[in-house]
C-alpha cells in the first residue's frame, strides 16, 4: 500500500471509531441482508461480536505500515474461521458489507480514493485469511 492509501484508511477509520458500535451493527445488518444464510454462522451476543470486529479492524488499520508483522495473526484468524464454516465466497459478501458500512458511516468523506484504499486493504487481509483457512482445512484433513 502507498503512504497515501494508508493515510486515507487511517483518517477514515478515525472518523468511524467514535460510532464503532453503530458501525458494527450496520455492518452485520447489511451482511445478513446480503446473505441471510450467514446469520446461522453467528451465535451469541452480536454486540460483543461487533466489538471484536471493530477491535480487529483497529489493529489492522494501525498496522498498515507494517503488514508483515500481523500476517501470522491474520492467517490464524482465517484458520480459526474454518471451524465457523466460513467459505471463500463469504469474503466477497463481507467485503461488500464493509464498504457499504463505511459509505454510510462516512457519507461524502467516503471518496472514490478512500473506497479504493479500503478495498485494497480488505482484499489483502481477506486473501491472507483465506490462505490460513486453506492451511487449517488441509491440517484437519491430515488429522482425520
Amino acid at each position: 500500500m502507498t503512504p497515501q492509501e494508508i493515510q486515507l484508511v487511517r483518517d477514515s477509520f478515525h472518523k468511524i471509531a467514535p460510532i464503532a458500535d453503530q458501525a458494527a451493527a450496520l455492518f452485520y445488518t447489511r451482511l445478513f441482508e446480503l446473505d441471510p444464510a450467514l446469520r446461522a454462522l453467528f451465535h451469541g451476543d452480536m454486540a460483543a461480536q461487533g466489538r471484536k470486529l471493530m477491535q480487529a479492524l483497529a489493529l489492522c488499520v494501525g498496522s498498515l505500515d507494517r503488514l508483515a508483522a500481523i500476517v501470522p495473526a491474520v492467517r490464524e484468524l482465517g484458520r480459526r474461521h474454518v471451524a465457523y464454516h466460513v467459505r471463500d465466497e463469504h469474503y466477497e459478501t463481507v467485503g461488500a458489507a464493509l464498504l457499504w458500512t463505511l459509505e454510510k458511516g462516512l457519507g461524502p468523506d467516503f471518496t472514490a480514493e478512500t473506497r479504493a484504499a479500503w478495498s485494497k486493504v480488505y482484499w489483502v487481509l481477506a486473501e491472507t485469511m483465506k490462505t490460513g483457512a486453506r492451511d487449517g482445512a488441509s491440517q484437519q484433513a491430515r488429522v482425520a
